[in-house]
């Protein structure tokens, strides 16, 4: 057999290469890139070092590092070459700072000992200017955070002043600690764990500040400073921490600030660690990376005598702050017309010439729920502004007479009027009249005037179930196509499977007043889509509108408002069956709804658990309105 020149090459380096030894046995890079994986996940105990076992090395390795658990790094090995029975090559370590690297280069020493190579034990190993006693230390200077701010810049969230309150374990001992512990929390009386607290006292240190509950200055639950004095170490530390006007205010909404979880410093990277001050819900977490702008980190040498050497830094990076279209006045009226509510409530204003927020309250039986924006709940009659569109688009005029009886059945389903329905307004009646009167049986027997999207189409025109992403938790509502005959006649009404928030019934109502959808904004800087899906809303459909919601308040069920001051009140009431009755024959708990527009304000109120939307809704409308004269 014949060999080519190139395969007599190979083979013969190839039998070199073998004869040399090389690329067979274990290399020192081998022990090195081991050495550089372990010491990356800062466990290195499992390391065979030469001069030290990786139990003490690991315990050096802890100490060392201990100041620098929140900061990220990655350990590599270079430059590995050996010379003998000895190796020499290069530990780099890249550490991320505040999102930044910051390499150290350390020399590493490897031998090989019977056919094993081991790194040589060096504390310089991590960093190279160790000397016997220092550690590296890593310490944050957080970025002002950012405030949130309101209509006209007007600041919601800044910095305001409050007290820590707590024992210090330095002014008073042992089981005396306890004690004064279990009496400051009488004291304060906001719902802490008396043993809890207890026990985290006992266990703290020597010395330590051990905070109970931050409390702001001047507030109700403010304790009486007289008696703190008389409880042996508990002081009240002054301090200043991003809070709204009040702790109610739009709350749901602006969100908390609090310290991060674990998991939340894991996933920083660097940037964050346990005791920082992050946002934890609401806009406040959301618009965190805005809000807190980039800490700085420096990284000091500690020597044995505690003092520190700079190593590395990085400058905090300023934050930005969140404009809101939210009306302080306005937000604060709402917050009071609500304020005397049993259940879930709500209020939403909206300027229609803008789409602007200017209020978004959920009421104090809310339970810090996001009733405002983000509720869901079946509109009842105020849904019928959307079923008038949709009949208005089939040829109904509000002059077209139509049949107002008090019962109406379909399909077996008996559909009737609400209790005290005028009998007046009973029969054949103007289209205007059904509609200010609030007739659920004139509306749905007009339902087969519209074919199966028609009312899907409407609603989407004045902004209901049209989805958008604005920037905070919103629920822009949902009237799907009918399933059923049964279901269709009950969507006519604000039953049946249409839902809406506080939030889309005022979109409805300004979307109406401008004669355009209106997308509402509570983000200044936040950019949205407006093209609605179907057809527009024109002008002479807003314009019939108007005219059948002004016919509620001069000849309806909304004339609680006829008497109000400025531009004419255009309103619409309504009352949304829900749940089941606990007892047979009983009536079915309600909804409460009004809606309204008052010159260039859009208003949706709402209460979950009301006897009418003009009885319960309305007198809490009617508040908010006068106090925006």
């Amino acid at each position: 057999m014949r060999r080519t020149f190139g395969g007599f090459l190979a083979a013969a380096v190839a039998a070199a290469v073998a004869g040399c030894g090389l690329g067979s046995g274990p290399q020192p890079d081998q022990a090195a890139d081991t050495a550089a994986t372990a010491f990356s996940k800062r466990d290195v105990g499992s390391v065979d070092f030469s001069g030290e076992s990786g139990k003490q090395a690991q315990a050096e390795v802890t100490r060392i590092l201990a100041g620098m658990k929140s900061l990220p790094v990655k350990v590599a090995a270079s430059g590995v070459k050996a010379n003998g029975e000895k190796a020499t090559g290069t530990l780099i370590w890249t550490w991320t700072v505040a999102g930044k690297p910051w390499v150290t280069t350390s020399p590493m020493a490897l031998v090989k000992s019977k056919d094993t190579w081991r790194v040589v034990w060096n504390r310089t190993l991590v960093n190279p200017k160790l000397a016997t006693g220092d550690k590296l230390d890593a310490t944050t200077s957080p970025a002002k955070r950012g405030d949130i701010l309101g209509a006209g810049d007007h600041k919601i969230v800044t910095p305001r002043p409050v007290d820590h309150y707590g024992i210090d374990k330095h002014n008073v001992r042992g089981a005396k600690a306890e004690s004064s512990a279990r009496r400051l929390v009488t004291l304060l009386n906001v719902g802490i764990d008396a043993a809890g607290y207890a026990k985290r006292v006992k266990q703290a240190g020597r010395d330590a500040f051990v905070e109970a509950v931050t409390l702001r200055r001047g507030s109700s639950d403010e304790p009486n400073r007289a008696s703190l004095r008389k409880i042996p170490g508990a002081l009240a530390v002054p301090g200043r921490i991003p809070l709204a006007p009040t702790r109610s205010f739009a709350a749901p909404i602006l969100g908390t600030v609090g310290e991060p979880t674990a998991e939340m410093v894991k996933k920083a990277k660097g940037t964050l660690k346990a005791g920082d001050q992050v946002g934890l819900t609401g806009l406040q977490a959301r618009y965190d990376d805005q809000l807190r702008g980039t800490p700085g980190i420096r990284v000091d040498l500690v020597d044995a005598k505690g003092n520190g050497h700079p190593l590395f830094r990085t400058a905090p990076s300023p934050s930005k702050a969140l404009r809101t279209t939210l009306d302080l006045q306005a937000q604060t009226l709402a917050e009071k017309s609500l304020a005397g509510t049993t259940s879930p409530s709500a209020l939403v204003a909206i300027r229609p010439s803008t789409g602007d927020i200017i209020a978004a309250a959920s009421g104090p039986k809310s339970d810090g729920y996001n009733t405002a924006t983000y509720g869901r709940y079946p509109p009842g009659s105020t849904f019928k502004v959307v079923s008038s569109l949709a009949l208005l688009r089939s040829g109904i005029t509000p002059d077209t007479k139509v049949s107002c009886p008090p019962t109406l059945s379909v399909n077996g389903k008996l559909f009737k009027n609400y209790s005290g329905y005028p009998p007046s307004a009973l029969g054949r009646i103007p289209f205007r009249t059904a509609i200010a009167n609030s007739c659920n049986t004139a509306v749905i027997g007009q339902r087969d005037r519209l074919g199966r999207n028609t009312l899907t189409e409407a609603a989407a025109a004045l902004g209901l179930g049209v989805d958008h992403d604005l920037g905070f938790p919103a629920y822009l509502g949902s009237a799907p196509p009918a399933g059923s005959v049964t279901e269709g006649a009950a969507d006519m009404i604000g039953q049946g499977k249409v839902e809406a928030s506080p939030l889309t019934m005022a979109t409805v109502a300004a979307s109406v007043q401008k004669g355009a959808l209106v997308v509402p904004r509570l983000l200044s800087d936040h950019k949205t889509d407006a093209t609605p899906p179907g057809t527009p809303l024109t002008a002479k459909e807003a314009g019939q509108l108007r005219t059948l919601m002004r016919g509620v308040v001069t000849d309806g069920s909304g004339r609680l408002l006829l008497g109000l001051p400025g531009a004419p009140v255009l309103a619409k009431t309504g009352t949304a069956e829900y749940g089941t009755p606990t007892t047979p024959g009983a009536s079915p708990r309600t909804h409460a709804w009004m809606i309204a527009i008052h010159g260039d304000l859009a208003v949706a109120a709402f209460v979950a658990d009301g006897s009418s939307g003009s009885g319960t809704a309305g007198p809490i409308l009617k508040q908010f309105l006068l106090g925006t004269r």
